[in-house]
């Protein structure tokens, strides 16, 4: 398996970048998604949620109110901090599992990791290759204004949120400049599906020698 980390600011085509993978032929895992999984009803993380913050965070069906957790831990990074130690945990378990899933499939498979926080949680499965898409944060705001239909003042807050772009580009393996047309975007994900389709292949032979 050839295992790579993408992740990169919102708004800054990381999906674009993913769906370009996938339709090549990667196998797509989606963080976003698992962190909806691991705090499903039933799961130890939901019940560990519950325990730290209370039974006000449920709905009446018992499923995660997230909006009302949202806002408990928007503006509290203590709070944050405790709902990441169960939640980011949990979520790597669940990863590791449709990697090994993966692999049993097609010991070959090109497997993308779509992980938004993964400098802020840490990921720390072993990557071949981590590939950040980057975008000016004034294009990032403009895309969530547009595109997602949020205010101004709601599209700072949500890019101010995260992580400095410094920061993820400092992990970076392969950078995708997404500030242009489409088309240049999809030519770098082009590119570098090349790249790792022939890097599979050197290791297959390799292995084989």
């Amino acid at each position: 398996m050839y295992l790579i980390g993408l992740t990169g600011g919102i708004a800054s085509g990381k999906s674009t970048v993913a769906r370009r993978l996938y339709e090549h032929g990667a196998v797509h895992i989606d963080a976003d998604h698992l962190a909806r999984r691991a705090v499903e009803p039933g799961t130890p993380a939901l019940a560990a949620i519950v325990e730290e913050f209370g039974s006000a965070v449920l709905l009446g069906d018992g499923s995660l109110d997230r909006a009302k957790l949202g806002e408990l831990v928007f503006n509290d990074e203590a709070a944050r901090e405790r709902l990441n130690a169960i939640v980011h945990p949990a979520v790597r378990e669940l990863a590791a599992k449709l990697f090994a899933k993966a692999e049993q499939a097609n010991p070959d498979a090109i497997v993308v990791y779509d992980v938004p926080l993964l400098v802020e949680a840490s990921v720390d499965h072993p990557f071949d290759l981590i590939v950040v898409t980057s975008a000016p944060r004034r294009t990032q705001l403009k895309r969530l204004i547009e595109q997602r239909g949020l205010d101004p003042v709601q599209a700072e807050a949500r890019v101010d949120a995260q992580v400095a772009n410094t920061q993820r580009l400092a992990i970076a393996d392969v950078v995708i400049d997404t500030d242009g047309s489409l088309g240049h975007t999809m030519s770098q994900a082009d590119a570098l599906w090349g790249r790792v389709v022939g890097e599979v292949a050197a290791r297959r032979s390799r292995d084989a020698s």
